[in-house]
């Protein structure tokens, strides 16, 4: 990877993250990584332990990043394949050879006072309790259609609408940065147009009455604006390792 794309590397709890800043990506689909029988069947038990402890994991088709490499001067290639989402049990197998890593959308949301939109996720995810950006796992397209930036971008904006309530059209989201953290996992995130802070929390309650009223939880069960690095760390509870490095770059005073 060439040193121009590479906009900073930072470590956090003993993960290196990367947040590059390739001028484009392409996305080309391989054939997962295959799976011995005994790590199958290692993942397996993984995965009914990690559904025992949280009944609200869900296993279905989902995306892996399976490999990152330079594209010319100064864009990336980022090889993906199809694979079940319980496959990431290998994460908790010591020894497992076969361990794949995540793709994921994420959004920067902005208020108009310079702050940046965190949430908590809630206790039926895949990561209770964890303050990150608005965004999720990447999912496999419908057959004949493509996973490419476009996909990605309009997959961020739902997300964003399914975790904050806050509605914004694909297009008006730009493609920000990449990051690469824990377990070789990629993050492409999003930027999108400042709004009122007024207006970011009213979508949010609006989106968690709704659910109230169907007897169900948001994805984010807290939302927070947070106007600089120290605010965000004194948030309680564990953060997605993508989050420092990510409002140090937006939120950091300059030197």
């Amino acid at each position: 990877m060439t040193e121009d794309m590479r906009a900073s590397a930072t470590t956090a709890a003993s993960v290196t993250v990367e947040l590059l800043e390739p001028a484009g990506i392409r996305l080309v689909e391989t054939p997962a990584p295959p799976l011995p029988a005994a790590e199958r069947a290692a993942a397996e038990r993984a995965w009914e332990r990690a559904t025992r402890a949280n009944p609200g994991l869900h296993d279905g088709p989902a995306v892996a990043c399976t490999g990152l490499a330079p594209d010319g001067p100064d864009a990336l290639v980022l090889h993906w394949a199809r694979i079940d989402y319980r496959r990431f049990a290998l994460r908790l197998v010591p020894g497992a050879t076969t361990r794949v890593s995540s793709l994921y959308v994420a959004v920067v949301q902005p208020s108009d006072d310079g702050r940046i939109l965190v949430g908590r996720s809630a206790s039926p995810t895949a990561h209770p309790g964890r303050w990150c950006l608005p965004g999720g796992s990447a999912e496999p397209p419908p057959p004949g259609e493509p996973l490419d930036p476009p996909a990605l971008r309009r997959h961020a904006a739902r997300e964003l609408a399914e975790e904050t309530g806050v509605f914004t059209a694909p297009e008006e989201l730009t493609r920000w940065h990449l990051v690469r953290g824990e377990h070789g996992n990629v993050g492409v995130l999003h930027l999108a147009p400042a709004r009122p802070s007024a207006e970011l929390s009213d979508c949010y309650e609006e989106l968690s009455a709704a659910h109230r009223s169907l007897g169900t939880r948001p994805e984010l069960d807290r939302i927070a604006l947070v106007g600089s690095p120290a605010e965000a760390a004194a948030l309680p509870g564990p953060q997605a390792d993508h989050l420092a490095p990510v409002l140090r770059r937006l939120l950091a005073p300059s030197p």
